[in-house]
């Protein structure tokens, strides 16, 4: 009796790790599966119009109007080349570079400085600044563009590629204080203590051995400035007025103001000509934009 008893009285017998963990292991790999497949349907659609614009400006017009879709029967070159004669590329290009290195050298030169004061200086009227500067990035565009169109021409440097430079200084300035003030945070107070028992400056000390060492933002604010000021359209177009100072991004809106019927094999040569550097230097320098944004924004 004892033994059939003991028989009826089996303990309760839970599922093994290994179906548990098999179960979960299913569920993980469903739902990592699910996850690239809306990744890879998101990426080829954000990259099917650059698809589209390289492929129809390979065509004729004639082929772009009766099968956008439809690959071309001869590859055209010589689209290229009519646009890069009709917007006169070169001087574009030159007249964008004069304007981003005018922006850059302001912004990086006044964005590092104000944002390592900022950063180290304690008080209520310093945190008041920075809370400012950050204001000023949420102000749109748009409801201070006459204003800043009547001060530019008021103070001489609307019309020209050194004036628009300037322009962008002021406004990408903020963007860069917040970024550096995050980052320099980083940075030991120890040595500005020891630059300051050995008589150093503090701007030598600065430019020495902080600046050095928030090389990563820099880099992170650079290109972040460089990718704006090249797409931008709408400041150029309301204070570049002289033709012979068209960025590229003007350039290109030649060809759609100029011809009664646009060609458009010869646009959309020319926008892929526009797109192709700064998507080269994206795709080369990604890394570091990441990399200077999450630690600008986390330390401290």
């Amino acid at each position: 009796m004892m033994e059939r008893d003991q028989s009826f009285a089996q303990p309760f017998v839970r599922p093994s790790a290994a179906v548990v963990s098999g179960y979960s292991v299913s569920f993980y790999s469903l739902f990592e599966g699910i996850s690239y497949f809306i990744l890879l349907a998101a990426t080829l659609m954000a990259l099917f119009p650059i698809g589209m614009a390289i492929v129809n400006s390979l065509k004729t017009d004639g082929e772009i109007m009766n099968n956008i879709l439809a690959f071309p029967a001869v590859i055209r070159f010589s689209n290229y080349k009519q646009a890069f004669e009709l917007t006169h590329f070169l001087r574009s290009m030159m007249n964008t570079v004069v304007v981003i290195s005018t922006g850059l050298a302001g912004i990086v030169f006044f964005g590092a400085m104000s944002g390592y004061k900022l950063s180290r200086t304690r008080s209520r009227l310093s945190g008041f600044l920075f809370g400012m500067f950050i204001m000023s990035m949420l102000i749109p565009f748009h409801s201070i563009m006459i204003t800043l169109t009547r001060v530019a021409r008021i103070v001489h440097v609307q019309g020209t590629s050194v004036g628009l430079g300037l322009i962008y200084i002021g406004l990408g300035v903020p963007m860069a204080i917040f970024l550096y003030h995050g980052f320099i945070k980083s940075v030991p107070r120890e040595l500005d203590e020891a630059a300051l028992i050995d008589g150093c400056g503090e701007f030598r000390f600065f430019l020495t051995i902080v600046f050095p060492l928030v090389a990563p933002i820099t880099v992170t604010v650079i290109i972040l400035n460089t990718l704006w000021m090249w797409n931008d359209f709408l400041l150029p177009l309301i204070m570049i007025t002289d033709s012979d100072n068209y960025t590229v991004m003007l350039s290109t809106n030649i060809l759609f103001g100029q011809y009664s019927n646009n060609d458009w094999s010869a646009i959309l040569a020319t926008l892929v000509l526009a797109m192709l550097p700064m998507v080269s230097l994206y795709l080369f320098l990604q890394k570091y934009i990441m990399k200077g944004i999450t630690e600008g924004a986390l330390k401290g």
